[in-house]
């Protein structure tokens, strides 16, 4: 079984992989290039806390 913190990296990893993708599907600047990558930075926010704790 997964810790928090397991899961949190491979959800980050899953969302650059999709975000690598969408740019390259959608360009740089679309709404969903953006939407993912907010995506990813709350991701990274939460585990970022999960770390410190």
């Amino acid at each position: 079984m997964f810790t928090e913190i397991e899961h949190l990296e491979i959800r980050i990893d899953q969302l650059k992989r999709e975000l690598i993708q969408t740019v390259r599907l959608t360009g740089l600047n679309s709404h969903d290039t953006l939407f993912c990558s907010q995506k990813l930075d709350e991701l990274i926010t939460i585990y970022q806390r999960n770390l410190k704790n």
